[in-house]
């Protein structure tokens, strides 16, 4: 069985990760959305939000399981059995650190294969940053993020007055 595995942050999933999301998952028997709990980073959206919001995108993809990890992915890629992380690129600026990421987890497990994908070009300027600042300063996030969970971003910062 092919297991992928993408992650990311996720803070929030924008409409570029669905893209890859909707793409690798006709690459694998299974695919797992994993949202990274990174404990150096402070994300806008708690753990159960980013979740929340790819449950709420993905409601429709039965067959897509959405989880969440800390520490090293590769110690989530085994315990997942799974045999590929899907990385999406969006410029030749991701690929340089997500290549060293690559080697880094080639070296850990030698089994485990990287496939890099490339976002549509539609998405190539999105960002979850761009997502958050766009929502600080309300501004238009329409086609940026799902519909579903729209709302629930602007709110948040309009509650926090940021």
């Amino acid at each position: 069985m092919k297991i992928c595995v993408y992650p990311g942050s996720f803070d929030p999933v924008t409409n570029g990760h669905l893209d890859i999301i909707n793409r690798a998952v006709k690459l694998c028997d299974k695919l797992i959305v994993a949202v990274l709990i990174n404990t150096s980073k402070n994300p806008v959206f708690t753990i159960e939000e980013r979740v929340g919001f790819l449950k709420c995108a993905l409601k429709d993809h039965p067959d897509i399981e959405i989880d969440s990890f800390s520490g090293l992915l590769i110690d989530f890629i085994k315990e997942k059995k799974a045999n590929a992380i899907i990385k999406g690129l969006r410029a030749v600026s991701d690929f340089e650190y997500e290549l060293q990421m690559a080697l880094l987890n080639k070296n850990l497990d030698p089994d485990v294969e990287t496939l890099f994908m490339m976002t549509n070009i539609n998405y190539s300027f999105l960002s979850s940053s761009a997502v958050r600042e766009l929502a600080r300063h309300s501004g238009n996030i329409d086609g940026f993020v799902p519909e579903c969970i729209k709302d629930e971003i602007l709110k948040k910062f309009k509650k926090a007055g940021v």
